[in-house]
């Protein structure tokens, strides 16, 4: 068979080999493929991998030998997964590899938050703390985060690991989910979702990205939110009406935000939220640790396997 990977350089910039996928078929390789050139790509291919490279209805129909996609992410809205149903083409995806990634990069943010540790590196490197007159100074706020409350909404795989780590630090963790199964062991509250965003100190974002939910982290949300309050958010930037957000952070409705995802990808340079005071940006790296990413291939390489074999796992359409 005749494996494509439509956009491989993100998952293997030069130290994670495509080893275990490259034997399974005649495999090709493209670091990028633009929207004009995905069908010629793909068109001979029976099997199709892509990470964030749109397969849409009609690029879809246009692949008459397609048989397999396998998603190189969690999310997999690049798809149009009810029309490839249609196709009969399977869609897999590789669903819990960064689990602990995320979560780490959530509270890499917070800490960041809590206590600006580059600005304060900086500051100490151009002199100041040299020339102080006290043993110490510092420029902002620090904040200890025992006894504060961790809200957060999605509470899956990653959001229960981040509930964990809150835990760790000795803060209560309050959660929101349109799924209330397999609660983890830790001591945690249901709330729901404005519930969440009013009574936490810090709201963290772990659902995917729906039609109903897009854009809901809006101004009636924002309003509720303590003035004190952090919002974090490494799921997806649609789920973030990102002028309201901007809008919020200047007008102090919430103490600073941490984001690791955009709305558009990467980011727009007319963005407001880079011109909003107290926020902090990271370019969508939270899955990307290279043992995240090591786990990412040896599943997708599970998910060619198995599909080839006539019994295809992590399907999700």
């Amino acid at each position: 068979m005749k494996i494509v990977v439509l956009d491989g350089f993100t998952l293997n910039p030069g130290d994670n080999p495509w080893d275990a996928v490259a034997p399974l078929g005649e495999f090709v390789c493209h670091d990028r493929t633009s929207a004009d050139q995905t069908i010629e790509r793909a068109k001979d291919a029976e099997i199709v991998l892509t990470n964030k490279t749109v397969l849409n209805r009609e690029t879809l129909e246009l692949l008459p030998r397609l048989k397999f996609i396998s998603v190189l992410a969690t999310g997999y809205n690049v798809v149009d997964t009810a029309y490839a149903r249609e196709r009969d083409v399977i869609v897999s995806n590789v669903p819990a590899y960064s689990t602990d990634s995320v979560a780490q990069l959530v509270f890499a943010l917070l800490l960041e938050l809590c206590h600006n540790v580059r600005h304060h590196s900086d500051a100490v490197k151009a002199g100041r703390w040299t020339h102080c007159e006290d043993f110490c100074f510092w420029d902002s706020p620090l904040i200890e985060l025992a006894g504060k409350t961790m809200g957060i909404v999605g509470f899956g795989r990653i959001g229960r690991r981040a509930g964990e780590v809150a835990r760790a630090f000795g803060m209560n963790v309050i959660a929101a989910s349109c799924s209330r199964n397999n609660p983890p062991d830790y001591p945690f509250e249901w709330r729901e979702i404005d519930e969440v965003f009013a009574e936490a100190d810090v709201v963290s974002l772990h659902c995917p990205q729906t039609a109903e939910n897009t854009g809901m982290v809006n101004a009636m949300l924002l309003s509720r939110m303590k003035r004190s309050a952090f919002f974090i958010n490494t799921a997806r930037g649609g789920l973030v009406n990102e002028a309201d957000l901007a809008q919020a952070l200047m007008d102090g409705a919430l103490a600073g935000a941490a984001l690791d995802v955009t709305s558009t990808e990467p980011i727009a340079a007319d963005n407001p939220l880079l011109k909003a005071p107290n926020v902090i940006f990271t370019p969508h790296i939270a899955w990307a640790t290279l043992e995240a990413r090591q786990r990412l291939m040896r599943i997708t390489a599970e998910n060619v396997q198995a599909f080839i074999a006539g019994d295809p796992i992590n399907v999700v359409n």
